[in-house]
Parts: C-alpha cells; sequence; structure tokens
C-alpha cells in the first residue's frame, strides 16, 4: 500500500507538530502494547506492522519531511468515514475474574452524503444461478424474472455477467457493459432445469467473469442463488472465497428452499464480506435479488476490512455484523472483511471482548480497532480511520446500565442465540433441553411481536418433542428469521 495515503502520525498516536522525542515516545508506547512478542493475540500482530513502517519513516528526520511534503496534496481532504464506539460499561468494578464487555462499532459515512437515496456505484456484478432440476417450474421462473428485472435497474456504466450452472457451468452473458438490454434478457429466459448441484463450476466461472472487469473503483460483487447442497467441493468453494476477497471481490449468497446447506453459504460469504440470505418461497426471490442489488447501488465504500487488536491480556471472543446485513463474522484470519459501507446509513459491528481479573484502580487501555476501505466516488483507495479505546477500573463504580443501543442489539441477537442453542442441544440428544428452549423462544418472540416467528417457535417445539426432530423450514425460518431482526430499520429510515 502506498504509505503516502496512510496518516503515520495517527498510527502514532502523535500530531503532525510532534517532536522527534515525542515520537520515539510514542513508538515505545505502542510497541510495548502490540509487538508479537508481548502481544499473541492476531490482530495485534497485523497492526504491529503498520506501526513499525510508521516509525521507520517518521523516526528518520529525512524521511519524514520527504513523506509531510508528500502528504500536502492530503491536507484537505473530507474525514470519509469515522468511527462511533460504545462499551457496554465505561467503568469496570475490580473483579478477581474476568468480565465480558461488549463494543458496538458505527462506521459512520461523512454527513453529506447521508441525503442520497438513489444509486451512487458503479457494479461490477456477476449472477450465478443454479439451473438444476429440483429448480424446474416456479422457482427457475422466478430466478430468471428477478435476473431480467436486475438488468433493467442497471445502466450501461455497470458490468453484468449471468453464469447458470449444475454440474457443469455456462457463461450466458459474459462480462459486458448492459447497454442491449433485450438481447441480455432473451438470454436469461433459454436458461432450462437440468442436472445435479455442484457449486464450485458455477461459482469458478462467476469469479472469471467478475475478475475479467475488476477495478478498486467498482463495486465487485457475486450473487449466487442455489437450491441444493454441493458435495465433494465446498472446501475447494470456501479456499476460492478467499481468493476471491484478496482480489476485492465480495460474494453473497442465497439459498431457496430447504436443502441447501446453510452454514457453507454463511461461511462463504463471510469469508469475502458478503451475506447469505433464506428464501423461502419462489415469489420471494425477485424480491431478495433486487433488493440485493439496490443495496449494492447505494456503496459509498467498498472492501470495509476491520483489524482488531486487543491489549495482550484481553481476549477477543466473537464479532458479529448487525448492518447493513446481519451475519456472523469468522474472527481467524484477519483483517476481517465486513462489505459495503452505504452513503445513507452506517455500518455497525457487535465486538465481544474478555477483560481480564482487575484489581489494579485507574484508565487503561484495551484494544485498537482499524477500518479501512475504498471511497469510490473520490477514487480513494485504502481509506484508514484508527481508534484507541480505554476505560476505566474503579473499586466502587457508579451503577451504570448500558447504552440502549447495545441493550437493543444483545437483546436481538439473544433470540438469534437462542436458536441456535436449541438446535445444539438437539444435536447433542437433549430433546427436554431443545423444547425448553424452543418454547422460551416463542416466549420472547411474542413479547417482541413478532408473532409470526414465534409461531414457527411453537410449532417446531412440539414437533421436537414428539419426532426428536427440527423441520429444515422450521430450522432456516427462525435462524435468519431471528437474525433478520438485527436489521430492523433505523428510526427515520426508509
Amino acid at each position: 500500500m502506498d504509505e503516502v495515503s496512510r496518516n503515520l502520525y495517527a498510527i502514532l498516536g502523535v500530531p503532525p507538530e510532534a517532536t522527534q522525542d515525542d515520537i520515539r515516545e510514542a513508538y515505545r508506547i505502542v510497541a510495548r502494547r502490540f509487538h508479537p512478542d508481548a502481544n499473541p493475540n492476531e490482530g495485534a500482530d497485523l497492526l504491529f506492522r503498520d506501526i513499525a513502517t510508521s516509525y521507520e519513516i517518521l523516526g528518520n528526520p529525512l524521511e519524514r519531511a520527504r513523506y509531510d511534503r508528500s502528504r500536502q496534496k492530503f491536507k484537505d481532504e473530507p474525514q470519509y468515514f469515522s468511527l462511533r464506539v460504545t462499551p457496554s460499561k465505561r467503568v469496570l468494578g475490580t473483579l478477581d475474574e474476568p468480565q465480558v464487555l461488549y463494543l458496538l462499532l458505527e462506521v459512520v459515512p461523512m454527513r453529506r452524503n447521508a441525503h442520497k437515496k438513489g444509486r451512487e456505484a458503479r457494479l461490477n456484478l456477476t449472477l450465478v444461478l443454479d439451473h438444476s432440476t429440483s429448480m424446474k417450474g416456479p422457482r427457475l421462473d422466478k430466478v430468471k424474472f428477478a435476473a431480467q428485472q436486475i438488468i433493467e435497474q442497471l445502466t450501461a456504466e455497470d458490468i453484468l455477467s449471468v453464469v447458470s450452472f449444475s454440474d457443469r457451468a455456462e457463461v450466458l452473458i459474459p462480462a459486458e457493459p448492459v447497454t442491449d438490454k433485450v438481447t441480455l434478457s432473451a438470454m436469461v429466459s433459454m436458461m432450462r432445469a437440468e442436472g445435479g448441484t455442484e457449486i464450485l463450476h458455477g461459482l469458478s466461472a462467476g469469479v472469471q467473469q467478475c475478475e475479467t472487469h475488476l477495478a478498486p473503483r467498482l463495486v465487485n460483487h457475486v450473487i449466487l442463488l442455489t437450491d441444493g447442497r454441493t458435495f465433494g467441493d465446498e472446501e475447494q468453494c470456501l479456499a476460492l472465497a478467499e481468493e476471491a476477497s484478496q482480489k476485492g471481490i465480495s460474494i453473497s449468497a442465497m439459498g431457496i428452499g430447504e436443502e441447501w446447506n446453510d452454514e457453507f453459504l454463511d461461511t462463504l460469504a463471510s469469508r469475502t464480506g458478503g451475506t447469505s440470505a433464506y428464501i423461502n418461497s419462489p415469489s420471494a426471490v425477485v424480491r431478495f435479488l433486487n433488493d440485493r442489488v439496490r443495496s449494492l447501488g447505494r456503496s459509498f465504500a467498498e472492501r470495509l476490512q476491520l483489524s482488531i487488536a486487543p491489549d495482550a491480556d484481553v481476549v477477543l471472543e466473537s464479532v458479529f455484523k448487525l448492518l447493513p446485513s446481519p451475519q456472523p463474522i469468522d474472527i481467524h484470519p484477519q483483517p476481517i472483511p465486513i462489505g459495503t459501507l452505504q452513503h445513507n446509513r452506517s455500518a455497525s459491528v457487535l465486538i465481544q471482548l474478555q477483560m481480564p481479573p482487575s484489581t489494579k484502580t485507574g484508565f487503561r487501555t484495551m484494544a485498537r480497532l482499524d477500518v479501512t476501505g475504498d471511497i469510490l466516488a473520490a477514487e480513494r483507495m485504502g481509506y484508514k480511520v484508527l481508534s484507541d479505546i480505554s476505560l476505566e477500573i474503579s473499586e466502587s463504580p457508579a451503577s451504570e446500565e448500558p447504552p440502549l443501543a447495545i441493550l437493543d442489539a444483545l437483546g436481538k441477537l439473544t433470540l438469534y442465540r437462542m436458536q441456535q442453542k436449541a438446535e445444539a442441544a438437539l444435536l447433542e440428544g437433549n430433546v427436554g433441553e431443545a423444547t425448553r428452549r424452543l418454547e422460551n423462544l416463542a416466549t420472547r418472540l411474542l413479547a417482541a411481536g413478532q408473532e409470526d416467528l414465534a409461531q414457527m417457535a411453537i410449532v417446531e417445539a412440539r414437533r421436537v418433542a414428539s419426532t426428536n426432530m427440527l423441520s429444515e423450514e422450521g430450522r432456516k425460518t427462525l435462524k435468519f428469521g431471528t437474525r433478520a431482526l438485527l436489521a430492523l430499520p433505523e428510526p427515520g429510515e426508509e
């Protein structure tokens, strides 16, 4: 990455007018926190590389002067996005056992973009569509109709490719600007249902098409839609997804019906900063695909990546993406892809940390967060914002309720985790525990006004009690339904 484009002073935590002594002292402080010999956390190792590079330049007066001259072109650069970090508690009591602390991280686009409602970003979009025998009938008809509607949404500045697959792949529409919409729609209508389901063939062809016009100024995205399980090639698909992510391509995965592997598609999407979704009926296909493409068109920043560097005695336990598309996220490897920042709403994640036992009072650091993304309209690649998080340890902290935003997120996340725990209990053969958890979930969903989901939880509780099994429809409905609650519109949003 071009070092001139990054604020090396911010990485060391000093102002541009800092003396050389200030720079040396700042480096010693951050090195004690993040050097790999002192901090085993993966994120710390990643951030220390930036710290070392910053000190190598700023610690040398000649290199620093050269850097300062080159940085002049960024002097009036706006703050394209900022980080807002809200801890579940600002003061922790002294305790001889670990404590859990949550951080709500919001990536906020600059204010002047908030009023925009329509398309802003140019898309390099690839549709990878399952046309296996099981798609025959309304499913494939709705998929074709949805693809044709997407073609109508796009402009000549957008790139589109369409790949159909079953047990082999066919490029229906090679990657090209969307100009002759009539011909493109006619090519989509030629899809026929036949063959089995082998996702690797379709995904490989789709990524290759997206690569044809790959550019950092575009939203480079693959949408995979399938109704079946793929056998024997899941690990190859995941490896391909990681390669695509490194090149700047994200993947969204959508499953229709009940036969597809939701854990696989979750992982596939998570590794690229994309999202996964459950489509429970053919009629919902059109809405899901069109909504996804519209959200991509609102992109302000793409390829957002999050690095989390806890202090050496702090443990990173989990990360859950809340907005714009709720998704559990793997915390390894870092940096963690978190996808898109839309121009009209924040992106947010909930971070769970385990704080060590504390007997020493006073203020202490606990983590550094680093978010990097590509600002599309400004053609500003690798824009970086940092936030260092501290809190106070006190022998007698004042009574403190978690902020409402965190309480709300945790309350909704609890519903999602309740269905996960019910499923886990059933897999362990504990039918009674699974039934109780589903009944409790139904009660909580009713209290939250989610009557349809509550009814599904009741039906599945009865099914488990009598058959020792969940239905695939019920399991997926509860999993993706409770997850979707985390993305309910914010006040004032459409």
